[in-house]
C-alpha cells in the first residue's frame, strides 16, 4: 500500500457558517465549495491548504454518525484522510495484516471512493482512505 499524501483533515462543527467565519474569514483560508453528502449525513465545506484540505463537517441529522459524534464529543478533530492509488488493494493489505477496519469495501465519498480504518486499528485515530476519482 502506498500513501500518496494527507488528503484532508476533517473537523466536526455545530454550525458550518459559524465555523467558516473562523476558518475562511478570520484565518483567511479560501473556501473552495460546500456540498451536502446525504450518504454520510453531512454538509461539508472544503478549504484547500497547499496540496491538502481542511474539511468542515456539519451533521444534517442529529441521528447520523457525525450527529451522534458531535453530541457525544463536541466540536473538534474527527478524522485524517490519506489518499491511496488503489483502495481495494489497500483494504485487502490492511485486513491481511490484522488492522481493524470499519469498512471492508469502499463506498462513495465527496471526492471518490472511501473507507475507514477503525480507531482501534490506528492507535485511537479515525483514519479515512480515499481513492480520488
Amino acid at each position: 500500500m502506498t500513501i500518496k499524501r494527507v488528503d484532508h483533515i476533517a473537523i466536526v462543527v455545530e454550525n458550518l457558517d459559524v465555523a467558516l467565519a473562523t476558518y475562511r474569514d478570520a484565518m483567511g483560508i479560501a473556501l473552495d465549495h460546500v456540498a451536502e453528502i446525504p450518504e454520510q449525513g453531512v454538509k461539508a465545506a472544503f478549504l484547500p491548504v497547499s496540496d491538502s484540505e481542511i474539511e468542515l463537517l456539519e451533521p444534517l441529522d442529529p441521528e447520523s454518525g457525525i450527529g451522534r459524534y458531535l453530541a457525544k464529543r463536541g466540536e473538534g478533530l474527527h478524522h485524517i484522510c490519506l489518499e491511496v492509488d488503489d483502495i481495494e488493494a489497500a483494504l485487502a493489505e490492511l485486513k491481511a495484516r490484522g488492522v481493524a477496519l470499519i469498512d471492508e469495501a469502499p463506498k462513495r465519498g465527496a471526492h471518490g471512493r472511501i473507507a475507514f480504518i477503525h480507531p482501534k486499528g490506528a492507535h485511537g485515530a479515525l483514519i479515512e482512505l480515499v481513492e480520488r476519482t
